[in-house]
């Protein structure tokens, strides 16, 4: 292949690559090294396709999500295809996590921490959501450790009423 192709596809893949290994996480229920295959099989098909694909690789988002669905959705047929593996007769019986539970639980926690005072709600998603170490917290936001570590108390405590006072 040509040159252009590879910076196209370098280019694709620096635009769209986290969005399409999110998307592909989401489809195969969480399955990373499953989701990693995808966006690899869809990359390199927007790299043999480069010449043909008359867009910028800015534009190309629609078709690279189309592609990652259709790979997803080949690999259940083909998966449905085979026959059944031992043990996956007794396994016929169990639910299969559709991700719903996975959906509302977050919907619900959503909902809570926006109950939550905005002091409180930035240190717990600076904590929890973007995983940083106290420090970091206290750093980023300009408020002492001791602040972070109160306030993360204070808010779980308040989250953690919240939550429970609804079932």
């Amino acid at each position: 292949m040509k040159t252009i192709d590879h910076a196209f596809t370098r280019e694709v893949q620096h635009r769209h690559g986290t969005a399409l290994l999110r998307f592909a996480r989401t489809l195969t229920l969480g399955d990373a090294y499953a989701a990693e295959d995808i966006v690899q099989e869809t990359l390199v098909r927007a790299w043999r396709h480069a010449d043909r694909l008359d867009t910028t690789p800015a534009e190309l988002r629609p078709w690279l999500f189309t592609v990652v669905r259709r790979l997803v959705i080949d690999g259940h047929r083909a998966r449905q295809a085979r026959p059944a593996e031992t043990g996956e007769d007794e396994m016929a019986g169990r639910p299969v996590p559709d991700g719903t539970d996975h959906t509302l639980d977050r919907q619900i926690v959503k909902d809570a921490l926006r109950t939550l005072e905005p002091d409180h709600r930035d240190v717990l998603v600076h904590r929890y959501l973007l995983d940083l170490s106290v420090e970091e917290t206290a750093a980023e936001l300009r408020i002492p450790t001791g602040t972070v570590k109160s306030r993360s108390s204070k808010a779980l405590r308040a989250l953690r009423a919240t939550l429970t006072a609804d079932r």
